[in-house]
C-alpha cells in the first residue's frame, strides 16, 4: 500500500466515526426537547414569536 491510500483509508475511517457520533447525538434523549421545539417552529404562531421577539429588546 502506498502512503495516499492509507491517508485515504484513514480519512474514510473517520468520517465514518464522525457521522456515528452525530447519529447517536442526534438521536440521545437529551436533546428530545430541543429537537422537538424546534420541529414544531413552522406551527408556532407568529404573533407569539413577534411578541417574544419585541420583549427581548
Amino acid at each position: 500500500m502506498d502512503f495516499l491510500t492509507i491517508i485515504r483509508s484513514a480519512f474514510t475511517v473517520m468520517m465514518f466515526l464522525i457521522f456515528i457520533g452525530i447519529v447517536v447525538w442526534a438521536w440521545s434523549g437529551r436533546s428530545r426537547r430541543r429537537f422537538d421545539e424546534a420541529a414544531n417552529l413552522p406551527f408556532a404562531d407568529e404573533d407569539v414569536a413577534r411578541r417574544s421577539a419585541e420583549d427581548q429588546r
